[in-house]
């Protein structure tokens, strides 16, 4: 799993919910990106919340990736396999967020926005699917896309060109893997209460949900916990808008 960095992130709470569920996992962040961007932290450090967990020995294994580096996934997926002895889902929960509109964008940001968010996500499913043993049922590919297929996203335009990608690859992807038991879905959680926003901002967008309420990381863990269920076997290359009723217009 891609993208666990921050105690209030979705991604420390798809860790827990996964380690709940009792699946050994093999969590990834990138510490130099994430101090950079500090909302979010936690005051008292122990930023991914990894070691709070209480994960038995052996099931909660947690390395800083650099996923802008194309190598990257490949040696991810040899990692896993090295460390857990197999690989039967991947979640790539990680993202590259970038402001900037037409007027500000440059080559620079589409490129690494690009490289981090559809590269390597793509580059993932190809070292999953290369080294995953077809004799273990249940292989589980989980993407995320963001909301620029619901509205415009003029002032994320790096973000949202590079998540529109994983929004179109997820079906193709699904339909080459779809022969040996894999699927592959994406999910779009809407705006999800990790931090990035304070005070008069953040009630404003809760006003914007029918619950007057945040998106929050449990509300995504639990879908994500679905998709890689047994029990959702039969859904396949599909994107889920999981936003709660988020109204983009007043």
């Amino acid at each position: 799993m891609t993208g666990v960095s921050r105690r209030r992130g979705i991604g420390a709470a798809l860790v827990q919910r996964l380690l709940a569920d009792g699946a050994a996992v093999f969590a990834t962040g990138w510490a130099a990106h994430d101090a950079s961007a500090t909302w979010g932290m936690d005051p008292h450090g122990d930023d991914a919340g990894l070691a709070a967990l209480g994960a038995p020995p052996d099931w909660l294994v947690h390395e800083s990736v650099d996923l802008e580096d194309p190598a990257a996934p490949a040696r991810l997926v040899s990692r896993v396999v090295e460390r857990l002895g197999a690989i039967d889902i991947v979640i790539a929960n990680h993202a590259r967020s970038a402001s900037q509109s037409l007027d500000e964008v440059t080559v620079e940001e589409l490129d690494r926005c690009w490289a981090v968010n559809a590269r390597a996500s793509v580059l993932l499913v190809k070292a999953f699917a290369e080294r995953h043993d077809d004799r273990r049922p249940g292989g589980r590919v989980v993407l995320f896309t963001s909301g620029q297929h619901l509205a415009p996203m003029a002032s994320e335009l790096p973000y949202a060109i590079s998540k529109g990608a994983i929004h179109q690859m997820t079906a193709s992807l699904a339909d080459h893997l779809a022969g040996r038991g894999i699927t592959v879905n994406a999910v779009n959680p809407g705006p999800v209460d990790t931090g990035y926003l304070t005070g008069e901002d953040h009630a404003r967008v809760a006003r914007m949900f029918p619950a007057g309420r945040w998106g929050q990381p449990d509300d995504v863990a639990r879908v994500v916990a679905w998709l890689v269920s047994d029990e959702a076997g039969w859904i396949n290359g599909q994107v889920i808008d999981s936003e709660g009723g988020f109204r983009r217009q007043p």
